[in-house]
């Protein structure tokens, strides 16, 4: 397994492409320790029924070992306590994923953002972008203990097209950009920061919405004929695990990758054995002509005032 003895934590594991990479990054024989804020009894998502706890026991069955630990990762307490508990159980961190999300509920697409609900916006600004800067503040000391520590922001595509949804596409982009950020200040370490983004993705909502299961998902094409296109969580997952054994991933660092993107590259599938390219369908069947984030892109962002100034910021202790 290539990923036997690295620690990872995928925070926000309950269900989704959460629940897809910790499951996919125990195929690889990780320890993953899964957390969230559902857990069983006491779901913090209205009546979903998925749990860490569940996640967990997923990782576990596929040869990892999965540890389910509750954790609102708005609360910077308690994020300080999970990385201080694997400190002293691990004594170092190999792999962080930021998947905290949480704005299903929250996005009202179809509204402009004069009618938008301010308190949902500020909510989704809260769970989706604060709660990754949090944890990655508290796990980046044990990031830097690692041979080759990885964090990978999940986001909503790779490119910087509108959205649909004015705090939507703020946290998306954001989350793009803080990927960024953060290799900058980690480039003189070990650590690789990327963003990441699945394509389609099939998740629990997903076959709930289109009133489908996994055994007849090809139904849902009927309504919508780009979902024959959609990918499982394992899919994102495997892209996640991919990056994690890759001994040249630091030559990623600070950029956005596509789940559809990465599979030919690295050569996983999906757990039927498809290789599902949302990119492709909609360049081929809408004829869009979406530019993603390219070597062009990236070199508007470097060359700033404090790149001349403080070439050297910051220090690592």
């Amino acid at each position: 397994m290539k990923l036997s003895g690295k620690i990872a934590v995928v925070a926000g594991a309950t269900r989704g492409a959460g629940r897809g990479i910790a499951c996919a990054l125990g195929e690889e024989g990780a320890t993953v320790y899964c957390t969230g804020r559902s857990i069983r009894g006491t779901p913090a998502s209205g009546n979903y029924p998925e749990t860490i706890e569940e996640t967990a026991e997923m990782v576990t069955a596929r040869g990892g070992k999965g540890i389910a630990v509750q954790v609102d990762h708005t609360v910077e307490e308690q994020v300080k306590v999970l990385l201080e508990r694997i400190a002293a159980e691990q004594g170092r961190l190999d792999i962080l994923v930021n998947d905290v999300w949480g704005g299903d509920a929250l996005t009202e697409f179809g509204k402009a953002f004069w009618h938008v609900s301010l308190d949902k916006g500020r909510l989704m600004l809260e769970r989706a972008i604060y709660s990754h800067i949090v944890t990655s503040h508290f796990a980046a000391p044990l990031l830097m203990k690692s041979e080759r520590g990885l964090i990978v922001e999940i986001t909503d595509g790779d490119s910087y097209t509108y959205r649909g949804n004015v705090f939507y596409d703020l946290v998306k982009c954001s989350v793009i950009r803080l990927a960024y950020t953060m290799s900058r200040e980690l480039r003189r370490t070990q650590v690789t920061v990327v963003a990441l983004t699945p394509g389609f993705l099939r998740s629990e909502r997903m076959l709930e919405h289109f009133g489908v299961t996994e055994a007849n998902w090809r139904e849902g094409a009927k309504q919508s004929p780009e979902f024959i296109e959609s990918e499982t969580p394992f899919f994102v997952g495997r892209a996640v695990a991919a990056l994690a054994a890759d001994p040249d991933v630091s030559k990623k660092s600070g950029r956005v990758f596509s789940s559809w993107g990465l599979a030919p590259e690295y050569g996983f599938t999906d757990v039927d054995g498809r290789v599902p390219d949302i990119g492709a369908y909609f360049r081929d069947n809408l004829h869009l002509s979406m530019k993603t984030c390219d070597d062009g892109f990236y070199d508007y962002w470097k060359g700033g005032p404090v790149d001349a100034l403080y070439p050297d910021w910051p220090e690592i202790e």
